[in-house]
């Protein structure tokens, strides 16, 4: 903890007007000098809106924690929109916010709203533990961006600096939890990128020098196999076969030795039940399985997940999973499905423009080189679904640690220098 808040320390004074690069003109070190003014409300903007439970599921907090947010981008003259779902989407929807005009470069900017806390969950609370760091639920993933995204827009709006720029903020509601279709629940922010140039993601950062180029896509599958049900005394002859879950096991392992070793590409079998009689919940991805040590097992599943750096490795992927799937043991069957999830955000020139772009920015504010960060490293987001419209740039959002655990924690020392990063960006990028 020490080093960490050395580290932090450290970090800060490097933030300094004093050291900061001369190549920043002087409207851009007006708005630092405003970010730093508004530092403080930011981050008691933040508490407040940890403070409000928005598990995917609790509808109402969803749209609660958009309503602060919505009234923020009001007063700084955006048009804002609540994007409802259909009620048996069981979720609560999207808020969009817009700036309409034909300077520079066209932005979206995303962000969530919802978090993986729902309602019955023991942590609820945004508490200090000390000068620069709180424990928050969803301060680092992501409310602590999404403060990052309205603050830099704040200090451009104070000094008049986004007009006749067109810059569209899409926070979702449930990216914790996709709705279902993706083709309903992603509409609208697929629409939104395709008037766009460049998508900036504000999920959290995985370091202060680093951004994210390429994230993987995710994908699940299902593995179903039949046997045929005997006494066990019978198993391996003619007659009987292998049985249901000798076949699974000959599948999951052609699956580890023959799809398994390309770069970026990961698939787990997270739920594995067989026997006589197996019966699985999906709402609760909980299993009830009937069998018996003298009778050969007449069925078994698998639930799993795939992730991927591009589409073409995902379907090479599926392609030999099926073929392997194919090749039955004596007396079973086999069946795979797939469902998608998250597309690829895959590596890209555009990308690697924006985050060079990102780095002279950090290098002028006397904050250090910015990296791509490993994209075997991330998991999947919402600025994967508009990779194949725009240029994009995620991980720009807060630093923390713990995300999804009841021990998050959001750094509180890094949101100015954050912010002030972003505003510069958007800026310059507004202005090319």
């Amino acid at each position: 903890m020490k080093i960490k808040i050395y580290t932090t320390l450290l970090i800060s004074l490097c933030f300094s007007v004093s050291l900061m690069s001369q190549k920043l003109s002087g409207v851009e070190k007006k708005l630092i000098k405003t970010i730093e003014a508004n530092n403080t409300e930011a981050i008691t903007f933040l508490e407040e809106v940890v403070n409000i439970n928005s598990g995917t599921l609790n509808a109402e907090g969803v749209k609660e924690v958009g309503e602060v947010f919505k009234k923020g981008f009001d007063e700084i003259g955006f048009s804002t929109q609540w994007i409802d779902m259909p009620a048996e989407m069981n979720r609560a929807g999207h808020l969009f916010a817009e700036t309409s005009g034909k300077k520079g470069k066209k932005l979206l900017l995303i962000g969530h709203l919802d978090t993986v806390f729902e309602e019955d969950s023991p942590f609820q609370k945004f508490e200090r533990m000390n000068d620069s760091t709180a424990h928050a639920p969803g301060g680092n993933d992501m409310k602590g961006g999404d403060v990052i995204v309205l603050y830099a827009l704040k200090a451009l709006h104070e000094h008049g600096l986004l007009k006749d720029a067109q810059i569209i903020v899409a926070f979702t509601g449930d990216e914790e939890s996709t709705g279902k279709p993706l083709t309903t629940s992603r509409k609208d922010l697929i629409e939104a990128a395709q008037r766009s140039d460049i998508a900036l993601g504000f999920e959290t950062s995985t370091g202060f020098n680093y951004a994210t180029v390429a994230r993987r896509g995710a994908s699940g599958w299902e593995l179903k196999v039949s046997g045929k049900r005997a006494h066990s005394s019978g198993i391996f002859n003619e007659r009987v076969g292998a049985g249901a879950i000798f076949e699974m096991s000959r599948i999951l392992n052609a699956f580890y030795e023959q799809v398994k070793g390309e770069e970026y590409l990961t698939f787990n079998p997270g739920v594995l039940a067989g026997g006589t009689f197996v019966d699985y919940d999906v709402a609760t991805s909980k299993a009830e399985v009937f069998g018996k040590s003298n009778v050969v097992a007449q069925t078994a599943i698998v639930k799993g997940g795939l992730r991927f750096i591009s589409e073409a490795q995902k379907e090479a992927a599926r392609a030999k999973m099926r073929l392997i799937v194919e090749e039955n043991l004596p007396h079973t069957s086999a069946e795979i499905s797939f469902t998608d999830s998250y597309p690829a955000m895959p590596p890209s020139a555009g990308n690697n423009e924006l985050l060079s772009k990102l780095n002279t920015v950090s290098l002028d504010l006397g904050q250090g080189e910015v990296l791509a960060y490993d994209p075997g490293k991330r998991g999947a987001a919402d600025t994967s679904f508009v990779a194949e419209y725009v240029a994009c740039l995620d991980g720009l959002g807060t630093m923390g640690n713990g995300a999804h655990t009841p021990e998050e924690t959001v750094n509180l020392n890094t949101i100015e220098a954050l912010t002030k990063r972003t505003a510069l960006f958007i800026y310059r990028l507004i202005n090319e």
